[in-house]
Protein backbone atom coordinates (compact mmCIF):
# COMPACT_ATOMS: atom_id res chain seq x y z
CA UNK A 1 0.00 0.00 0.00
CA UNK A 2 1.39 3.34 -1.09
CA UNK A 3 1.97 5.54 2.08
CA UNK A 4 1.64 8.75 0.26
CA UNK A 5 -1.23 11.14 1.27
CA UNK A 6 -3.86 10.70 -1.45
CA UNK A 7 -6.76 12.84 1.24
CA UNK A 8 -5.96 15.05 4.00
CA UNK A 9 -9.01 16.78 5.41
CA UNK A 10 -7.82 19.20 8.36
CA UNK A 11 -10.66 20.40 11.48
CA UNK A 12 -12.83 19.95 8.67
CA UNK A 13 -16.64 21.61 9.98
CA UNK A 14 -20.02 21.62 8.55
CA UNK A 15 -22.86 23.77 9.79
CA UNK A 16 -26.41 24.63 9.07
CA UNK A 17 -28.65 27.78 10.10
CA UNK A 18 -31.86 26.28 11.45
CA UNK A 19 -35.61 28.27 11.68
CA UNK A 20 -34.05 31.36 10.75
CA UNK A 21 -35.89 34.25 9.21
CA UNK A 22 -36.25 37.90 8.15
CA UNK A 23 -34.41 39.64 12.11
CA UNK A 24 -33.77 36.24 13.42
CA UNK A 25 -30.34 33.99 13.05
CA UNK A 26 -31.97 30.75 13.73
CA UNK A 27 -29.97 27.88 15.31
CA UNK A 28 -26.61 26.50 14.75
CA UNK A 29 -26.80 22.97 14.09
CA UNK A 30 -23.00 21.39 13.80
CA UNK A 31 -23.25 18.28 11.62
CA UNK A 32 -19.40 18.06 11.57
CA UNK A 33 -17.15 19.39 14.19
CA UNK A 34 -13.32 19.80 13.60
CA UNK A 35 -13.29 16.45 12.01
CA UNK A 36 -9.41 15.71 10.28
CA UNK A 37 -8.40 12.66 8.46
CA UNK A 38 -5.71 11.28 6.23
CA UNK A 39 -6.00 8.37 3.70
CA UNK A 40 -3.36 6.53 1.04
CA UNK A 41 -4.10 5.30 -2.27
CA UNK A 42 -4.60 2.05 -1.82
CA UNK A 43 -5.98 2.71 1.59
CA UNK A 44 -9.59 1.89 2.97
CA UNK A 45 -10.86 4.40 6.22
CA UNK A 46 -13.86 3.08 7.80
CA UNK A 47 -15.92 5.88 8.99
CA UNK A 48 -18.45 4.13 11.38
CA UNK A 49 -21.48 5.42 14.16
CA UNK A 50 -25.20 5.61 14.19
CA UNK A 51 -27.31 7.28 12.16
CA UNK A 52 -27.33 11.05 12.85
CA UNK A 53 -23.74 11.20 13.41
CA UNK A 54 -22.74 13.27 10.66
CA UNK A 55 -21.47 10.36 8.53
CA UNK A 56 -22.58 11.38 5.43
CA UNK A 57 -22.34 14.92 5.49
CA UNK A 58 -18.53 14.32 6.30
CA UNK A 59 -18.64 12.31 3.30
CA UNK A 60 -19.84 14.68 0.88
CA UNK A 61 -17.98 17.61 1.97
CA UNK A 62 -14.66 15.80 1.62
CA UNK A 63 -16.03 16.18 -2.09
CA UNK A 64 -17.17 19.50 -2.12
CA UNK A 65 -20.39 18.60 -2.32
CA UNK A 66 -21.89 20.19 0.57
CA UNK A 67 -19.90 23.29 1.82
CA UNK A 68 -17.96 23.46 4.37
CA UNK A 69 -18.24 25.84 7.48
CA UNK A 70 -14.04 26.31 8.05
CA UNK A 71 -11.07 23.49 7.61
CA UNK A 72 -9.18 22.64 4.61
CA UNK A 73 -9.66 19.47 2.35
CA UNK A 74 -6.57 18.70 0.22
CA UNK A 75 -6.86 15.51 -2.59
CA UNK A 76 -3.71 14.98 -4.18
CA UNK A 77 -2.26 18.09 -2.38
CA UNK A 78 -4.91 20.27 -3.87
CA UNK A 79 -6.98 22.18 -1.28
CA UNK A 80 -10.29 21.33 -2.55
CA UNK A 81 -11.69 24.54 -0.34
CA UNK A 82 -9.60 27.10 -2.26
CA UNK A 83 -10.84 26.45 -5.41
CA UNK A 84 -13.13 28.73 -7.46
CA UNK A 85 -16.78 26.66 -8.93
CA UNK A 86 -15.37 26.02 -12.29
CA UNK A 87 -11.72 24.98 -10.94
CA UNK A 88 -13.38 22.38 -8.32
CA UNK A 89 -15.33 21.11 -11.05
CA UNK A 90 -12.72 20.33 -12.89
CA UNK A 91 -10.56 18.33 -9.68
CA UNK A 92 -13.55 16.79 -8.88
CA UNK A 93 -12.94 14.14 -11.34
CA UNK A 94 -10.39 12.98 -9.32
CA UNK A 95 -12.60 11.73 -6.53
CA UNK A 96 -16.06 10.12 -7.05
CA UNK A 97 -18.57 8.62 -5.26
CA UNK A 98 -20.95 5.43 -4.76
CA UNK A 99 -24.29 6.45 -3.36
CA UNK A 100 -26.24 4.57 -0.62
CA UNK A 101 -29.59 4.36 -3.14
CA UNK A 102 -28.41 2.24 -6.36
CA UNK A 103 -32.00 2.71 -8.45
CA UNK A 104 -32.55 6.22 -6.95
CA UNK A 105 -28.61 7.52 -7.76
CA UNK A 106 -29.67 6.71 -11.37
CA UNK A 107 -31.58 8.39 -13.95
CA UNK A 108 -34.45 6.21 -14.70
CA UNK A 109 -35.05 8.68 -17.80
CA UNK A 110 -31.58 7.92 -19.38
CA UNK A 111 -30.03 4.51 -20.53
CA UNK A 112 -27.46 2.77 -18.73
CA UNK A 113 -25.29 3.56 -21.81
CA UNK A 114 -26.36 7.82 -21.81
CA UNK A 115 -25.44 7.56 -17.68
CA UNK A 116 -21.98 6.10 -17.87
CA UNK A 117 -20.97 8.67 -20.78
CA UNK A 118 -22.55 11.53 -19.15
CA UNK A 119 -19.14 12.61 -16.74
CA UNK A 120 -17.43 12.13 -19.90
CA UNK A 121 -19.50 14.80 -22.09
CA UNK A 122 -18.49 17.17 -18.94
CA UNK A 123 -14.60 16.10 -18.40
CA UNK A 124 -13.50 14.65 -21.50
CA UNK A 125 -15.55 16.27 -24.31
CA UNK A 126 -13.26 15.77 -27.00
CA UNK A 127 -13.65 12.09 -26.33
CA UNK A 128 -15.38 9.99 -29.41
CA UNK A 129 -18.70 8.12 -28.71
CA UNK A 130 -16.90 5.01 -30.12
CA UNK A 131 -13.97 5.36 -27.21
CA UNK A 132 -16.56 6.35 -24.45
CA UNK A 133 -18.99 3.71 -25.24
CA UNK A 134 -16.01 1.57 -25.74
CA UNK A 135 -14.95 2.25 -22.00
CA UNK A 136 -18.50 2.04 -21.03
CA UNK A 137 -18.15 -1.40 -22.12
CA UNK A 138 -15.36 -2.17 -20.55
CA UNK A 139 -16.39 -1.55 -17.17
CA UNK A 140 -19.69 -2.74 -16.90
CA UNK A 141 -17.82 -6.16 -18.09
CA UNK A 142 -15.48 -5.66 -15.19
CA UNK A 143 -18.20 -5.23 -12.95
CA UNK A 144 -19.76 -8.08 -13.89
CA UNK A 145 -22.26 -7.05 -16.32
CA UNK A 146 -22.09 -7.17 -19.67
CA UNK A 147 -22.81 -5.74 -23.44
CA UNK A 148 -26.72 -6.36 -23.02
CA UNK A 149 -27.11 -3.86 -19.88
CA UNK A 150 -25.74 -0.62 -21.93
CA UNK A 151 -29.26 -0.10 -23.48
CA UNK A 152 -31.59 -0.78 -20.43
CA UNK A 153 -32.70 1.15 -17.98
CA UNK A 154 -32.05 1.54 -14.02
CA UNK A 155 -35.65 -0.10 -13.50
CA UNK A 156 -34.57 -3.39 -15.51
CA UNK A 157 -31.94 -4.49 -13.09
CA UNK A 158 -32.00 -5.61 -10.01
CA UNK A 159 -30.65 -3.60 -6.79
CA UNK A 160 -27.24 -5.40 -7.27
CA UNK A 161 -27.23 -4.91 -10.22
CA UNK A 162 -27.90 -1.02 -9.99
CA UNK A 163 -24.97 -0.52 -7.55
CA UNK A 164 -22.47 -2.44 -9.95
CA UNK A 165 -23.84 0.16 -12.94
CA UNK A 166 -23.09 3.05 -10.04
CA UNK A 167 -19.58 2.06 -9.28
CA UNK A 168 -18.93 2.01 -13.48
CA UNK A 169 -20.39 5.66 -13.38
CA UNK A 170 -17.49 6.44 -10.85
CA UNK A 171 -14.85 4.86 -12.54
CA UNK A 172 -15.56 6.25 -15.80
CA UNK A 173 -13.68 9.15 -14.77
CA UNK A 174 -10.80 6.71 -13.58
CA UNK A 175 -10.61 8.67 -10.18
CA UNK A 176 -8.18 8.34 -7.42
CA UNK A 177 -10.43 8.32 -4.75
CA UNK A 178 -14.18 6.72 -4.03
CA UNK A 179 -16.48 7.89 -1.03
CA UNK A 180 -18.97 5.06 -0.46
CA UNK A 181 -21.60 6.58 1.38
CA UNK A 182 -23.43 3.05 2.64
CA UNK A 183 -23.42 1.32 -0.47
CA UNK A 184 -24.60 -1.94 0.90
CA UNK A 185 -26.95 -1.08 3.30
CA UNK A 186 -29.50 -1.26 0.85
CA UNK A 187 -28.48 -4.78 -0.85
CA UNK A 188 -29.75 -8.37 0.32
CA UNK A 189 -27.30 -9.92 2.71
CA UNK A 190 -26.18 -12.21 -0.36
CA UNK A 191 -24.97 -9.27 -2.85
CA UNK A 192 -23.61 -7.46 -0.06
CA UNK A 193 -20.38 -9.39 0.11
CA UNK A 194 -19.91 -9.64 -4.04
CA UNK A 195 -19.74 -5.56 -3.83
CA UNK A 196 -17.71 -5.04 -1.27
CA UNK A 197 -15.52 -7.76 -2.71
CA UNK A 198 -15.70 -6.20 -6.52
CA UNK A 199 -14.48 -2.65 -4.21
CA UNK A 200 -11.84 -4.78 -3.22
CA UNK A 201 -10.48 -5.89 -6.13
CA UNK A 202 -10.70 -2.73 -8.17
CA UNK A 203 -8.57 -1.15 -5.48
CA UNK A 204 -6.19 -3.77 -5.71
CA UNK A 205 -6.05 -3.44 -9.56
CA UNK A 206 -6.18 0.32 -9.66
CA UNK A 207 -4.97 1.68 -6.17
CA UNK A 208 -7.64 3.45 -5.31
CA UNK A 209 -8.50 5.35 -2.23
CA UNK A 210 -11.47 4.34 -0.31
CA UNK A 211 -13.48 6.48 2.03
CA UNK A 212 -16.12 3.70 3.03
CA UNK A 213 -19.11 4.63 5.57
CA UNK A 214 -21.16 2.20 7.06
CA UNK A 215 -23.15 1.08 10.26
CA UNK A 216 -22.84 -2.43 9.11
CA UNK A 217 -19.15 -3.12 11.39
CA UNK A 218 -18.99 -6.89 10.00
CA UNK A 219 -18.84 -5.14 6.63
CA UNK A 220 -16.19 -1.92 7.85
CA UNK A 221 -14.02 -4.99 9.56
CA UNK A 222 -13.50 -6.87 6.25
CA UNK A 223 -12.64 -4.02 3.70
CA UNK A 224 -11.11 -0.96 6.27
CA UNK A 225 -7.25 -0.55 7.30
CA UNK A 226 -8.39 1.98 9.63
CA UNK A 227 -11.50 3.18 11.31
CA UNK A 228 -12.61 6.62 12.17
CA UNK A 229 -15.83 6.74 15.06
CA UNK A 230 -18.20 9.49 14.66
CA UNK A 231 -20.64 10.65 17.28
CA UNK A 232 -22.61 13.86 17.08
CA UNK A 233 -20.14 14.97 14.22
CA UNK A 234 -16.94 14.98 16.31
CA UNK A 235 -14.56 12.04 16.23
CA UNK A 236 -14.18 9.89 19.09
CA UNK A 237 -11.52 7.10 18.55
CA UNK A 238 -9.34 6.33 15.23
CA UNK A 239 -6.73 3.43 15.04
CA UNK A 240 -6.10 0.62 12.65
CA UNK A 241 -8.79 -1.82 12.29
CA UNK A 242 -7.56 -4.61 14.03
CA UNK A 243 -7.05 -2.85 17.18
CA UNK A 244 -10.00 -0.82 17.12
CA UNK A 245 -12.16 -4.01 17.13
CA UNK A 246 -9.64 -5.98 19.65
CA UNK A 247 -9.71 -3.02 22.45
CA UNK A 248 -11.79 -0.36 21.39
CA UNK A 249 -10.81 2.65 24.06
CA UNK A 250 -13.93 4.79 23.85
CA UNK A 251 -16.88 3.46 25.62
CA UNK A 252 -19.01 4.78 22.55
CA UNK A 253 -17.08 2.36 20.58
CA UNK A 254 -17.51 -0.44 22.61
CA UNK A 255 -21.22 -0.11 22.73
CA UNK A 256 -20.93 -0.22 19.06
CA UNK A 257 -19.61 -3.71 19.03
CA UNK A 258 -21.42 -4.38 21.68
CA UNK A 259 -24.26 -3.90 19.53
CA UNK A 260 -23.51 -6.48 16.92
CA UNK A 261 -24.95 -10.07 17.63
CA UNK A 262 -22.49 -13.07 18.15
CA UNK A 263 -22.99 -16.32 16.73
CA UNK A 264 -20.56 -18.44 18.79
CA UNK A 265 -22.53 -20.93 21.33
CA UNK A 266 -21.26 -19.61 25.32
CA UNK A 267 -20.40 -16.29 23.82
CA UNK A 268 -21.04 -13.37 26.65
CA UNK A 269 -23.94 -11.17 26.91
CA UNK A 270 -23.07 -8.01 25.68
CA UNK A 271 -24.76 -4.22 26.62
CA UNK A 272 -24.99 -1.96 23.50
CA UNK A 273 -25.37 1.40 23.68
CA UNK A 274 -28.16 2.73 25.65
CA UNK A 275 -30.46 5.83 25.29
CA UNK A 276 -30.43 7.45 21.69
CA UNK A 277 -28.61 10.05 19.94
CA UNK A 278 -29.24 13.31 21.25
CA UNK A 279 -30.40 16.36 18.81
CA UNK A 280 -27.58 18.34 17.25
CA UNK A 281 -29.38 21.09 17.65
CA UNK A 282 -29.44 20.60 21.71
CA UNK A 283 -25.61 18.98 22.37
CA UNK A 284 -25.33 17.98 25.71
CA UNK A 285 -23.06 19.91 28.07
CA UNK A 286 -19.43 18.66 28.78
CA UNK A 287 -18.86 15.39 26.93
CA UNK A 288 -21.68 14.81 24.28
CA UNK A 289 -21.71 10.72 25.25
CA UNK A 290 -21.84 11.65 29.01
CA UNK A 291 -25.39 11.12 29.01
CA UNK A 292 -25.75 7.23 27.43
CA UNK A 293 -21.86 6.72 28.78
CA UNK A 294 -21.71 4.06 31.82
CA UNK A 295 -18.23 5.46 32.53
CA UNK A 296 -19.25 9.41 32.86
CA UNK A 297 -17.98 11.46 35.94
CA UNK A 298 -18.76 14.65 36.87
CA UNK A 299 -15.82 15.99 34.96
CA UNK A 300 -17.56 14.79 31.92
CA UNK A 301 -20.23 16.46 32.40
CA UNK A 302 -19.01 20.07 32.04
CA UNK A 303 -15.73 19.57 30.23
CA UNK A 304 -15.40 18.27 26.90
CA UNK A 305 -12.77 16.11 26.14
CA UNK A 306 -9.97 16.77 23.72
CA UNK A 307 -8.45 14.11 20.78
CA UNK A 308 -5.39 12.85 22.42
CA UNK A 309 -3.27 10.00 20.93
CA UNK A 310 -2.72 6.61 21.86
CA UNK A 311 0.18 6.01 20.56
CA UNK A 312 1.73 6.62 17.25
CA UNK A 313 -1.71 5.67 15.35
CA UNK A 314 -4.06 5.95 17.89
CA UNK A 315 -6.64 8.38 19.24
CA UNK A 316 -9.49 8.58 21.51
CA UNK A 317 -11.57 11.45 22.51
CA UNK A 318 -12.41 10.56 26.26
CA UNK A 319 -11.52 11.49 29.92
CA UNK A 320 -11.54 8.08 30.90
CA UNK A 321 -10.82 5.96 27.63
CA UNK A 322 -11.03 2.17 28.65
CA UNK A 323 -7.45 0.49 29.32
CA UNK A 324 -6.54 -2.69 26.77
CA UNK A 325 -7.69 -5.37 29.97
CA UNK A 326 -11.62 -3.78 30.31
CA UNK A 327 -11.24 -3.10 26.20
CA UNK A 328 -10.83 -6.58 25.19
Amino acid sequence: MNTERLLDAQDVAVHYRIGGGFLRRGRALRAVEEVSLSLAAGETLGIVGESGCGKSTLGRALLGLTPITHGRVLLAGVDLTSLSARALRAHRRHAQMVFQDPLASLDPRMTVSQILAEPMRVHEPAMTPLAVRARALSLLERVGLGAAALDGYPHEFSGGQCQRIGIARALMLRPKLLVCDEPVSALDVSIQGQIVNLLQDLQAEQGLGLVFIAHDLAVVRHISHRVQVLYLGRTVETGPTAAIFAAPRHPYTRGLLDAVPEARPGAPLRVPVAGDLPSPLDPPPGCAFHPRCPRAQARCHTEAPALRPLGADRAVRCHFPLDDASAA
